[in-house]
């Protein structure tokens, strides 16, 4: 792990806020990482190596950036915000002058990217604000194939919903679209205090890892529509919820059926093997009930 003298501190964090004209809210969601320790943690927690080439979404000011610089091979920073994304590398550079070279800051929004530059990224390391954590992570699984792992450090509530299970109260649409891609789980707690200026609420640590998804034929499309249509009204049973999506709610039942889920369960009771089922006697595909590969 790199020496204390390289990473952030409270006073050095304050310092560069300062002397960039940045001034957090919590309004707006600008919340800095100033203790080393917890980055450290990340880092540890993510169980990268030598070889990984890490993406970066949101550095910030540099306090994960520098713990993860001498650990991997290459991470790539992606930050939407001009003035952060032109000071990361002399930050770097003034304190680990070393490993500059391993640094490539992209000036972007993660949500809108396609590729980075350089090799691929094999594994997400990101603290991720609540209302982009779950459509980022999302869309670089989809984006960047190479992408095997992630560390994500993001708000107590969405963890929560990032990682439950069938039946839970919180699971939903992000719970299954997650784990079309993988397995995540929670990863450890993180309180307010690491943070300048502190949050209103705690965070948590989301560790994933990709598999492939489960054996349908259906596409990743159409079984996020079944997602999207049976939780947009959760508290009705499927036959009703997925009428809009079926044509009806005879022809949602007869999906159901020919899928094997029960017409009266709720999309909180599915796995994603039984929504991509489900997928596959669409609207958009009657008359080809061929079976799973």
């Amino acid at each position: 792990m790199g020496e204390t003298r390289g990473l952030l501190g409270p006073a050095d964090v304050r310092e560069l806020a300062a002397r960039l004209g940045i001034r957090p809210t919590k309004a707006l969601g600008q919340n800095f990482v100033i203790d080393a320790n917890t980055v450290r943690r990340i880092v540890r927690t993510a169980g990268t190596s030598a070889d990984d080439v890490v993406i970066e979404v949101g550095p910030g000011l540099g306090s994960l950036t520098l713990a993860l610089l001498p650990e991997v091979r290459r991470v790539v920073a992606v930050e939407i915000d001009p003035v952060l994304a032109a000071e990361l590398p002399a930050t770097v550079a003034a304190r680990e002058p070393g490993l500059a070279g391993r640094l490539e800051v992209v000036r972007a929004d993660a949500m809108k990217i396609t590729h980075v530059p350089g090799p691929a990224p094999t594994a997400l390391v990101a603290n991720l604000p609540y209302n982009v954590a779950v459509p980022v992570v999302l869309h670089l699984l989809a984006t960047l194939p190479a992408l095997r792992t992630a560390l994500v450090m993001v708000q107590a509530e969405v963890a929560d919903r990032m990682t439950a299970a069938p039946g839970s109260r919180v699971y939903g649409v992000p719970s299954v679209k997650l784990a079309w891609y993988g397995d995540a789980r929670r990863a450890g707690a993180v309180g307010r205090a690491v943070f300048w200026p502190a949050p209103n609420v705690d965070s948590g640590l989301v560790a994933f890892t990709r598999r492939d998804p489960p054996p349908t034929t259906a596409s990743r499309g159409e079984v996020f529509a079944v997602v999207d249509a049976a939780f947009a009204q959760r508290r009705k049973t499927l036959r009703a919820a997925l009428a809009g999506w079926a044509g009806s709610a005879a022809a949602a039942e007869d999906a159901l059926r020919a899928a094997g889920v029960d017409p009266r369960a709720r999309g909180e009771a599915l796995d994603v093997a039984a929504f991509a089922r489900i997928a596959e006697y669409g609207p958009s595909r009657r008359g080809d009930h061929s079976p799973n590969p």
